[in-house]
């Protein structure tokens, strides 16, 4: 029950709903009770079954059963002294009381159910809010232990189920045990012996709806994971679809994705057996009560014991059935809950995850780049696995440093580290003499604009590609990055120019096209640090052409950082470093490193940049 209390807690502050539900279940209870209390004076009325309560008196007011009823009753004894005896008026006024209480209870019903609905709606909204913040706040490292579809199913599969499971226990268990125990103080009132006797069968129906319940628990951690692995599957299908042709994958994907979902299936279809199997589990045992009351009851009738009368006998009954529905709630909430207890403890698991990455209390602003990026003695490593040992490297402020060497040998992991997408295991990393550690994230990577070689781009215009995280952006300066960006002219030809939709990671637009929204997305940002990672290698030959030109003109009067492939992208650099198995082998000119005969130099050779 702790989750079930950590999830609540997310409805805070409860004073905007607790004090106004409260009034709105009494009041429901209080005309709930009354329409089956009508029954006594209705069966009087209609068949003689019993001498009915004279009142003379309007009785003073006091909050208790004992005052309305006396109310009720004078009203009564004033009708029927005034008709002479004659019943029927007295059955229609019974019949008006007992048609605005139905009316009152079902309107209290309502709005009670309005007061829980705005505290279900707002815990799920600050659920989903807190979720996304993680998966948006975390860093780097968070994304490589996590696998995408596991995320995705926290965000839908398991927020739902919160929703479906938890939030609907939570309506049921607020309001049904009030009403239970209301109609049983009815029943004590009316007979206490038959209502000792029925009490018996309830630890009989809570044993069974445990034993189901502690079962569903289970299956349910196992169908969410199998759900994550469908929606994993599902999410590589669509981002790697061009490869699954290409290799004749289909059937094989397929196979796969039809295996898990088979085995989710049966999953899912036990759960919702046992889930299902509550009610009517509920109700039969409801109904075998309510025959054995009717039975124990009826010969306490037969047997003239005047402690019940036949009336009250029939409002008993009413007021047992009263108890059914609520109670069949409470066995299918409880079966429903494990569900979603299973399902709140992933998605508080991803809440309570700590953020490595943040911004210290006393982090300092870095309002400009002025002089250097320095690397000192930086090692790192995934994990276990180490990637940089003991780099030591100074960027000064306007110069172009490209990193080079073979595939893992750290330069992209450089390039993660100078943001502060992951932070260093050892040594430190400078900007203008000041730990990045030390100083704000948003003030660092505002200093920073990167361009990669996949062209991330969202599905939304281009426009607001280009002008990301700036909707209020100027439309001039966003065209006037296009067509630095060489990208101006194939937008305008676009069906509505900057405001065409690019599409899921902008597929309806080619790779350099893409590429180009990319630099004029950095372009706009105007940042002075700028980190190019293989920005041209994925490209034919023209659009390198058009990409590389725009790069160009990207890097006058900044700070660049190139992570190189192609030769042509470097030889120009004010600074070529070699990285080996991470750490700095050469460092210098691409004319020196030729003249060294070194790594670099076979590296030229082989063409193998990365």
């Amino acid at each position: 029950m702790k989750t079930f209390f950590r999830l609540l807690s997310l409805s805070k502050p409860y004073h905007h709903y607790i004090p106004e539900y409260v009034v709105y279940v009494l009041l429901y209870t209080i005309f709930g009770l009354m329409n089956f209390t009508l029954l006594i004076p209705l069966m009087n009325a209609l068949f003689n079954a019993g001498e009915q309560e004279i009142v003379t008196q309007m009785p003073h007011f006091s909050f208790s059963i004992a005052y309305f009823k006396d109310v009720f009753n004078y009203y009564l004894t004033s009708l029927l002294h005034q008709y002479n005896g004659n019943k029927f008026p007295v059955l229609i006024y019974i019949c008006v009381v007992l048609f605005v209480s139905i009316v009152l209870k079902n309107l209290f019903g309502y709005l009670s159910q309005k007061v829980l609905t705005r505290m279900r709606v707002n815990m799920l909204r600050k659920m989903r809010d807190q979720v996304f913040h993680q998966y948006t706040t975390q860093s780097m490292g968070f994304f490589h232990n996590e696998r995408k579809g596991d995320l995705l199913s926290v965000l839908s599969g398991d927020v739902v189920e919160v929703e479906n499971s938890v939030t609907t226990a939570l309506q049921t268990l607020l309001r049904d045990p009030l009403v239970i125990i209301s109609t049983f103080i009815a029943l004590f009132t009316l007979s206490k012996e038959l209502t000792f006797f029925t009490l018996l069968f309830f630890p009989v129906s809570g044993l069974i709806l445990s034993t189901v319940s502690k079962k569903l628990k289970k299956q349910s951690n196992q169908g969410q994971l199998l759900l994550g692995k469908l929606l994993n599957i599902t999410e590589e299908t669509l981002s790697g679809v061009r490869i699954i042709k290409a290799f004749n994958g289909e059937s094989f994907i397929k196979n796969k994705f039809h295996q898990d979902n088979l085995t989710y299936a049966r999953t899912f279809k036990s759960m919702q057996d046992q889930r299902e199997m509550a009610s009517p589990v509920s109700e039969i045992l409801g109904v075998l009560v309510v025959i054995v009351i009717m039975l124990y009851g009826g010969r306490l009738i037969l047997s003239g014991d005047n402690s019940l009368t036949g009336s009250a006998f029939i409002a008993y009954l009413g007021f047992y059935f009263q108890i059914l529905a609520p109670a069949k709630s409470i066995g299918t909430a409880f079966t429903a809950l494990p569900r979603g207890i299973a399902a709140g403890e992933r998605v508080l698991r991803i809440m309570d995850l700590p953020n490595n990455i943040a911004d210290k209390p006393d982090a300092k602003s870095l309002p400009s780049f002025e002089r250097e990026i320095s690397l000192d003695n930086v090692s790192f490593a995934y994990k276990e696995n180490p990637v940089l040992k003991n780099v030591q490297l100074k960027i000064a402020k306007g110069r172009m440093i490209a990193l080079v060497g073979k595939s893992g040998a750290g330069k992209s992991t450089i390039a993660d580290l100078i943001p502060r997408f992951y932070d260093v295991t050892a040594g430190s990393i400078r900007v203008d003499g000041q730990d990045i550690r030390d100083v704000k994230m948003h003030d660092l990577r505002a200093l920073i604009g990167m361009v990669s070689q996949e062209a991330i781009l969202f599905n939304d215009t281009v426009f607001n590609n280009i002008a990301f995280g700036q909707p209020d952006a100027d439309r001039e300066a966003v065209i006037n990055a296009a067509k630095i960006a060489n990208a101006h002219e194939f937008i305008v030809q676009l069906e509505n120019g900057y405001d065409t939709s690019i599409g899921d990671r902008g597929m309806k637009l080619s790779g350099g096209q893409r590429q180009r929204l990319t630099i004029a997305r950095a372009i706009f940002k105007n940042p002075p640090i700028l980190i190019l990672d293989e920005a041209t290698s994925a490209l034919d030959t023209e659009s390198e052409k058009l990409v590389q030109d725009a790069l160009d003109r990207l890097m006058e009067n900044r700070t660049t950082i190139v992570i190189a492939h192609r030769l042509s992208t470097i030889q120009h650099a004010d600074e070529i470093v070699v990285l080996d198995k991470g750490e700095v082998r050469e460092q210098g000119t691409h004319d020196q490193l030729i003249a060294n005969d070194g790594i670099y130099r076979k590296l030229v050779e082989m063409q193998e940049f990365k």
